[in-house]
């Protein structure tokens, strides 16, 4: 797993060095499939649940699920995730960032900057003992305090064999409460914000959620593992 993570991570890397205004969305997704491939590893993404892509690649107001597409050009000014899976051996990892195409309003900034320090701060309470409850409870405290709404359609995940394993881990709820972490559980820690409100709809390809508001929408995402040592996070270079 910590391998997949690694390939994941590395996926991030190759998007990130990509994006500019001017480039589809679909030119992305090339490029990590084509990584991928080259690592003997596979996207996890591709063809799971019927989506077509190895990536999901979501623009601005789109939350999640987004499909590349040789028509969708980034353009300065754009916030654009791009979530990917890589799996390696049988195992899966699983990683988000939202990116910044060009220069970008601070109010996007703000956005970015404090889903990216609710996933930081979330990670920090996976460790052995604690609740699920807790990492939601964290996630909430920080955007909620920040004016922020949040998804609460979507949520993190375990992972492993599957892409997606029990338990959910929701980006909301109450310290103390569902499910105590042991040693040895691999999770996704992954906070959904959208600047106005909670609610989302999918756009007419079934697949693309965005938030009724019609907000901005930041996604970031780690794969960790819950160690006596405290989390690990699996998803870094």
């Amino acid at each position: 797993m910590r391998y997949a993570g690694r390939l994941a991570a590395n996926c991030l890397k190759i998007a990130e060095d990509i994006i500019r205004p001017g480039v589809s969305t679909f030119a992305i997704d090339k490029a990590i499939y084509g990584y991928l491939r080259s690592e003997k590893a596979t996207p996890s993404f591709l063809h799971l649940y019927g989506f077509p892509n190895s990536a999901c690649i979501s623009v601005n107001e789109e939350v999640i699920h987004g499909i590349p597409s040789k028509n969708r050009i980034l353009k300065e000014g754009d916030i654009v995730s791009v979530d990917v899976g890589a799996c390696y051996q049988g195992y899966h990892g699983d990683t988000t960032k939202t990116f910044h195409v060009g220069e970008i309003s601070n109010e996007a900034k703000r956005l970015l900057q404090v889903t990216e320090d609710a996933l930081y701060a979330a990670i920090q309470t996976a460790v052995v003992g604690a609740r699920i409850g807790d990492i939601g409870a964290c996630i909430e405290k920080i955007c909620r305090g920040n004016g922020y709404g949040i998804v609460k359609d979507f949520c993190g995940h375990g992972i492993g064999k599957d892409m997606h394993e029990d338990p959910e881990i929701p980006n909301y709820g109450q310290a103390g409460k569902g499910l105590r972490l042991q040693a040895g559980m691999t999770i996704a820690i992954e906070p959904m914000i959208n600047a106005k409100g909670d609610e989302t709809y999918f756009a007419r390809d079934k697949w693309t959620v965005i938030p009724k508001s019609h907000s901005l929408s930041a996604h970031f995402e780690h794969t960790v593992a819950i160690t006596n040592e405290g989390p690990k996070i699996l998803t870094l270079l």
